[in-house]
């Protein structure tokens, strides 16, 4: 829809929404005083530096430094745009986003407008490109034979229906042609299009082509359901037997999973996720009932996917091949996931024999038995500590520290909590150490955590002080009656402390959150998200006074910069009657 959001109605989404509410829904947080706090969701770490203030609805880490409000952390956590964002909220309430046809909406709302409209175009071309691929599948001369291979494969209509699988003929530029050309026009802005989202590719010699050919299609969604990218599996034993879309503008593989829609869509409460390697087995075991699996799109899965998961179930198993590729993967899985681990979030390896996958185990065993096997999966800590012996002498104490040298830093990469404490203990029975000793070595060995080690933010000019008050506390602009206005005034940041004074006045109840959203996308705007974070060290009770005491400050020291000038032009040039007059009234301090 054209047009750009109005900024009232972004004020309202931010007004109806408790930035304590929505964080604790993605993270789990603790009260601690004024504020609510936990480990940081953008970076490891053991000890909470995340804070979250439900009286200025801002969240900010004092670890990483990252800060920001409720569409700041949206934005952030969820990967989601502006746009997208706020279509996110709006839902919440059930409210459709009304689009401001006259752009009466703030500045920087345009350059997220064009953006969103660009992905909105290749996610429509993606769209049409995979229901081209599923048309495909039933009209191609060759889909017999491809329907044949799904049906041997044990797919049924309904599950290739509902994973949108489709046939890429084989053909250099049937996908080219078909989307390129237009009433017999060549349509070069398409084409460009098509090489974005990497449906064509282009070689060393310039050709354009369709990158996947003779191939079943899987179409990977986002988790809103939009197709970002393609799999394409040979229907033989031709290599590569996988063909992925590479990285575009709308799909990164590393913060995706294949079929996570269709897991939520068949699961209002996902209670578990099982990971696996493979498209097809994704699909397979949909097809016997296991409808909670992902695929990774890689050889391992990312810190972003577990992240992403952790966010809808509490439990994930990953299924990979017992063969040494398959634990090494494993094994880079397990350090990917460490940091993420909390208290009542649980991670287990499964791997299978030789000459096995999903797909062919679901199909032998059926689902209760498959499922069983999943039960019986691996705990984290088992193939962690089993891992670690096996590569160091146990009944030697060289072999000993040797673990606890490759032990420690990865049980110190887990959050505090129940599981921490217990993957020491078991260190420590492994070591045959006292708990309480390797507690100690611990403490002696490890860095404070970054909200232990930070210092005092430096205070910096006045001005800097001044805006840092009024981003965090919006109604003290409301009690400057009687102080002249700022425009006169040549320090540097002034003219951004009175458009400030110059909104709140504007709308006399906004928060914090509201007004650090007016400057999103603007060039002020990182140095006001910092400022959110800023340790002040005043007292409520003394904000209003040591703010006009601030603009005061200000006032002053411009109006001595302004003696100090014209004393100086007095001396060099001499003053003209005007400039006279206002040096008189400064030194009787009348101005």
């Amino acid at each position: 829809m054209a047009g750009l959001i109005p900024q009232q109605f972004i004020d309202d989404l931010i007004a109806r929404t408790d930035i304590v509410d929505l964080i604790d829904s993605r993270v789990k947080l603790k009260k601690a005083g004024k504020s609510h706090v936990a480990c940081c969701p953008f970076h490891g770490e053991k000890s909470p530096s995340f804070h979250v203030s439900q009286d200025k609805q801002f969240y900010h880490c004092f670890g990483c430094g990252a800060s920001g409000n409720v569409i700041s952390f949206l934005m952030e956590y969820d990967r989601l745009d502006f746009v997208d964002t706020i279509e996110e909220l709006a839902s919440m309430y059930s409210l459709d986003v009304p689009r401001d046809e006259k752009g009466t909406s703030q500045k920087s709302a345009q350059q997220y407008s064009i953006d969103k409209q660009k992905k909105l175009d290749y996610y429509e071309l993606m769209d049409q490109v995979s229901q081209f691929f599923r048309q495909q599948l039933k009209t191609h001369e060759n889909s017999k034979k491809v329907i044949e291979y799904l049906k041997n494969r044990g797919l049924s209509g309904d599950v290739a229906r509902t994973f949108g699988i489709g046939y890429s003929p084989n053909d250099w530029q049937v996908v080219k042609d078909k989307f390129c050309q237009n009433g017999g026009r060549f349509d070069k802005e398409r084409e460009n299009q098509l090489l974005d989202t990497g449906v064509l590719i282009k070689n060393e010699k310039g050709r354009i082509y369709d990158r996947f050919r003779d191939r079943v299609m899987f179409p990977i969604r986002d988790r809103r359901g939009r197709v970002i990218g393609f799999g394409g599996r040979v229907l033989d034993d031709s290599t590569p037997k996988y063909l992925n879309s590479p990285e575009t503008p709308i799909f990164h593989k590393g913060l995706e999973l294949y079929g996570f829609y269709e897991a939520k869509q068949a699961n209002r409460d996902l209670k578990r996720l099982l990971v696996v390697e493979g498209y097809m087995d994704v699909v397979a075991l949909a097809q016997h009932g296991v409808s909670w699996s992902v695929a990774s799109l890689g050889t391992s899965t990312t810190s972003e996917q577990i992240q992403l998961m952790f966010r809808n179930t509490s439990e994930i198993i990953c299924c990979y091949d017992g063969d040494r590729a398959g634990r090494e993967a494993a094994w880079r899985t397990l350090q990917n996931s460490l940091p993420q681990l909390q208290d009542g979030r649980q991670i287990k390896f499964m791997f299978l024999p030789d000459g096995e996958d999903p797909d062919s185990m679901i199909r032998q065993l059926g689902e209760a038995d498959f499922v069983a096997l999943v039960d019986k999966a691996m705990p984290l800590s088992q193939f962690m500590f089993d891992n670690l012996i096996s590569q160091v002498e146990m009944d030697s104490e060289d072999g000993r520290s040797k673990l606890a040298n490759l032990a420690l830093p990865m049980v110190n990469s887990i959050s505090d909590g129940v599981f921490q404490t217990m993957m020491k203990e078991k260190l420590a029975r492994y070591l045959g150490m006292e708990t309480e000793s390797l507690e100690r070595f611990i403490t002696n060995e490890s860095p404070q955590p970054a909200n232990k080690q930070r210092k005092k933010a430096n205070r910096g000019s006045i001005v800097r002080q001044a805006i840092g008050l009024l981003i965090q506390n919006p109604q003290l602009a409301n009690e400057l009656e009687g102080l002249p206005r700022l425009d006169q005034v040549k320090l540097k940041g002034t003219d951004l402390l009175q458009q400030l004074i110059d909104q709140v006045q504007q709308q006399p109840t906004m928060t914090s959150a509201q007004l650090l959203e007016r400057w999103r996308g603007q060039n002020e705007y990182n140095a006001l998200l910092k400022l959110t974070g800023w340790e002040h060290d005043v007292v409520s009770e003394n904000l209003q006074s040591h703010f006009v005491d601030n603009i005061v400050q200000i006032i002053n020291k411009h109006l001595e910069l302004r003696l100090e000038q014209l004393a100086h032009k007095d001396r060099v040039e001499g003053l003209t009657s005007d400039e006279r007059k206002e040096y008189a009234q400064l030194i009787t301090n009348e101005l």
